[in-house]
């Protein structure tokens, strides 16, 4: 194909990036309140850019980019207003962005007066193809238009020092799209105007402004130029990433690992095109890994409503870690592990979290466990039979999961959609728990039997809406039960399984019996039944059980 060529690759043979890893937080600056406020397709007006400040602030970005106020009247109010209205915490340093055109600069000062902590961001495009076609200019005149812009900045800083700590920050717009040396060169041109030392440091932005190539390359790019430039002691390396082909989070990630101290991006991604990086996500990318990001994400939920509120932009469902879906199960073998994984958890003294399929405890960033697994037509017993205990506290045995995940399958296969939790558990209820009646269990009262090895006992029941006395006897009153109902009422059934928990369910606690019976003509048929008393509880679900089986005769 002659129409799109591959990404020339970096010579560094002996680069160093892959063998590192990150151990600590970048230095964070959200460009949310500018570079993703310019991508919206309604902007933000003074309101919503407050809400959204107040937000960051909560989070724990120290460094925000708060506007282009040479460029926008509203980002010009809005400057002055976290000014005059003192709204910026001393901790935290704001950052304003401007071209470099002196007029645009002039008007930029005149914005932060009085600000106590500010960044002054300049920007001029650097890439090949925006000095053949956008500027139509030489490197020369490029490297002319940002020096004149740094020394312009630094002669207003120094009217500005008495009542402002003005820092320096510059970016080679497209940086991706440029030649190595050439990026060296423009930067140190800049530095050499503002002269950054050990304890004042100039920010240099390396933005791939434009996605061009796969992330190894974009680290590749910063580390030779981490190597190459001057003044990198006295100087903060801050990356931009921009995601065009989908790897702005690999590409920042990559370019910590290459040497870079900082990182901008914006709260979801937002921003121009496919969108900047996303710091939520690189963020709780670290978070997995045991680094402590220096920003709080414990209340993720909240963050999403207040940035889709101020954006008008939805966080996708499947969007990592904030998405509705992200820590949502359907198929069954990843319920089933699901299950197995927090079960195991709980039994475990460690405080590691490992639970199959999730990489963060959803607690972690103020999500439930409740939602983790969801139930539809490629759901399996795992997903459907927690959904069971995390609702109703019934700890299913197998036969019993592989019989109910039938169960809500057909109904999902009906209905074509996802059956909510509530719904899963009221279908258990009315299927094993509480089928429709037509023998219904009252008490039990032993009486004298005439067998040693056997016991006796008097039951009260309602038959077809009759309540009578029926007795019994046998090995228990389980089986007394079921040689009374066959004495009485000629109901035969044989009882495959037993099985019995305790529930804690309340201050009483109460037990949980699960009776598998074989019907004469050969269906096997789970009850349920709950109470205070084992035997009651087996007897209850014993009942269910046949009431199905009457259920079932009844359709035929």
């Amino acid at each position: 194909m002659a129409k799109y060529i591959p990404f020339p690759t970096i010579p560094l043979a002996d680069r160093t990036w892959p063998n590192r890893t990150i151990t600590s937080a970048p230095i964070w600056c959200s460009v949310d309140l500018r570079d993703g406020n310019q991508a919206l397709i309604n902007p933000m007006g003074p309101a919503k850019k407050m809400d959204l400040y107040r937000a960051l602030l909560k989070i724990g970005f120290k460094e925000i980019e708060v506007g282009f106020p040479a460029a926008s009247d509203t980002d010009f109010q809005f400057v002055r207003e976290l000014i005059e209205k003192d709204l910026i915490p001393d901790d935290v340093t704001i950052q304003v962005l401007v071209q470099s055109r002196l007029h645009l600069i002039e008007r930029t000062f005149e914005a932060i007066r009085g600000a106590k902590k500010v960044i002054v961001h300049l920007y001029n495009s650097t890439s090949t193809l925006q000095r053949r076609v956008v500027f139509q200019a030489t490197k020369e005149e490029i490297v002319q238009l940002a020096v004149e812009g740094a020394r312009h900045i630094h002669e207003l800083s120094k009217r500005e020092s008495g009542s402002s700590q003005i820092r320096y920050q510059y970016s080679p717009e497209s940086f991706t799209g440029t030649e190595i040396d050439y990026a060296v060169e423009i930067c140190e041109a800049v530095c050499n105007v503002w002269q950054p030392t050990e304890s004042n440091k100039t920010i240099i932005n390396l933005p791939s402004t434009v996605e061009l190539a796969t992330p190894n390359v974009y680290a590749d790019q910063i580390e030779l130029f981490c190597r190459k430039f001057k003044p990198r002691a006295n100087t903060i390396i801050s990356l931009h990433t921009h995601n065009d082909r989908g790897t702005g989070i690999a590409a920042s990630e990559l370019g910590l690992m290459a040497g870079a101290d900082r990182v901008e991006g914006t709260l979801f991604g937002n921003g121009e095109r496919t969108g900047n990086l996303d710091i939520v996500t690189m963020a709780l990318n670290m978070f997995t890994q045991g680094v402590d990001p220096k920003l709080d994400f414990s209340n993720l939920k909240d963050i999403r409503r207040i940035a889709e509120f101020c954006t008008e932009l939805k966080v996708h469902e499947r969007m990592p870690y904030a998405g509705d879906l992200v820590f949502t199960a359907f198929s069954g073998s990843h319920q089933d592990a699901i299950k197995k994984g927090f079960a195991a958890l709980k039994d475990s003294s460690s405080d590691r979290f490992e639970v199959p399929y999730l990489t963060i405890d959803p607690a972690d960033i103020g999500r439930q466990y409740d939602p983790v697994i969801r139930v539809n037509s490629q759901s399996g017993k795992g997903g459907v039979s927690f959904l069971v205990e995390s609702e109703l506290g019934f700890q299913l045995p197998r036969r019993l999961q592989i019989a109910f995940s039938q169960v809500v399958q057909r109904v999902t296969d009906t209905t074509g959609r996802e059956m909510p939790a509530h719904e899963v558990a009221a279908k258990f209820v009315e299927t094993y728990l509480k089928p429709p009646a037509t023998l219904v269990y009252h008490s039990h009262t032993p009486v004298p039997c005439d067998h040693e090895d056997e016991e006796r006992y008097k039951f009260s029941v309602t038959y077809r809406g009759e309540t009578l006395e029926i007795e019994g006897q046998g090995a228990g009153p389980i089986d007394a039960f079921v040689h009374a109902i066959r004495d009485r009422f000629s109901l035969a059934c044989d009882i495959l399984d037993y099985h019995e928990h305790a529930m804690e369910a309340g201050s009483d606690s109460t037990a949980a019996a699960y009776i598998l019976v074989r019907t004469p003509d050969g269906q096997d048929l789970f009850g349920v039944g709950q109470h205070r008393s084992i035997t009651k509880a087996s007897l209850l679900g014993l009942v269910a059980a046949i009431n199905r089986s009457l259920q079932a005769m009844s359709m035929h």
